[in-house]
């Protein structure tokens, strides 16, 4: 039987986003949410306030799902049809597509109703900010925001490390965004021990993120968004955010739907001043229809991106791969075979050298 072939990761990425775009997250026992729960219990147990334990719980919860991930791929890899259906529960599982654009059409709903006191409770579903002084501006500003980096962190880069990865990729990526959600951010207690899970979701985001801002630009459009205009404000401002990544989706939608990000955030505890990212008038209740709109076109578009390159690069990359441990190995056998060679010239000299000696 032969081994299962790119195509099975395609069409369990394909299969996977299209469970995501009709379902939504599962409602109950959500896999991310159980392993939220155990790295919580981890984080208990290795917790010491500086980056060497940090590091440590960071390898051993992130390298459990990969583990994982790389059992199941080895188990199915016979098995195209068991491959294609564990990496379209893998990619379900970890998308979040569907479930962020709905928060956002609840949002706006809100706001265009005058329901303060239901936005502000509902911004919670969305970001951490406290949204207790928030108006309405803010509080669409805060949605669009958030809609534009979680574009990135719950669609695009899933995709990405899932077509490059396949399993281990996605359920590595989904393991290291959780754990930087729950100890990367900057507080007193994780101002150290966090340090590790935040900077390796900084280096997993690196690319999704600016394949999202590019993404952002492209299918400006769809939205009645000025392509243009988003891409002039994506080269301009994307580097302006503290976050190496955020910047990069918050400036090409700031551009997209022609309004003005960034200000000061009010988080429970602390605050923050970013700077301005595009041009224009704060938004409103209005735009986040059209924010959401962009996020879904962007995570099409990353689809057929992931679902192309196990197909077209990624065959290329791993024929070169097994070329290059062809090459390693059949290298290792021909020193092997010269050194035995050399034992046994080595022994035959030193045997004549004996019978010299006893003439």
């Amino acid at each position: 039987m032969r081994q299962a072939t790119p195509v099975a990761t395609v069409a369990g990425l394909v299969a996977g986003y299209a469970l995501d775009a009709l379902l939504g997250d599962p409602r109950r026992y959500h896999p991310v949410a159980g392993f939220g729960r155990a790295a919580g219990a981890l984080e208990r147990r290795t917790y010491r306030p500086d980056r060497l334990a940090g590091a440590a719980f960071t390898a051993l919860a992130v390298g459990a799902p990969v583990l994982l991930g790389v059992a199941a791929t080895v188990a199915t890899r016979r098995r195209p049809v068991a491959r294609a259906a564990l990496v379209a529960a893998g990619t379900w599982t970890v998308l979040g597509g569907r479930t962020l654009r709905h928060e956002a059409t609840v949002m706006g709903r809100a706001l265009r109703a005058g329901d303060l006191p239901a936005a502000r409770q509902r911004l919670g579903h969305l970001c951490g900010r406290d949204p207790s002084a928030l108006d309405e501006p803010e509080l669409a500003r805060a949605t669009v925001e958030s809609l534009a980096e979680n574009t990135s962190d719950a669609v695009v880069a899933p995709l990405l490390w899932g077509a490059v990865a396949g399993l281990p990729g996605l359920l590595g990526y989904r393991a290291a965004n959780t754990l930087d959600a729950m100890v990367g951010h900057r507080s007193p207690r994780y101002a150290r021990f966090g340090t590790p899970a935040a900077r390796l979701d900084d280096l997993l985001n690196l690319v999704p993120a600016r394949l999202t801002g590019l993404l952002t630009v492209a299918v400006a459009p769809t939205a009645h968004g000025d392509r243009q205009r988003a891409w002039r404000v994506w080269r301009r401002d994307r580097n302006d955010h503290p976050s190496p990544n955020a910047g990069q989706c918050e400036a090409a939608m700031a551009g997209a739907l022609g309004v003005r990000l960034g200000g000061r955030n009010v988080y429970f505890g602390r605050s923050e001043v970013r700077p301005f990212l595009g041009d224009g008038p704060r938004p409103e209740a209005r735009h986040l229809k059209r924010a959401a709109r962009i996020s879904g076109a962007v995570g099409l578009a990353a689809l057929g991106l992931a679902a192309a390159y196990p197909l077209t690069l990624g065959r290329l990359v791993g024929a070169v791969g097994r070329r290059v441990t062809h090459r390693s190995v059949v290298g290792q056998r021909i020193l092997g075979r010269r050194a035995v060679g050399g034992v046994g010239v080595g022994r035959r000299v030193v045997a004549a050298a004996g019978r010299e000696s006893g003439r």
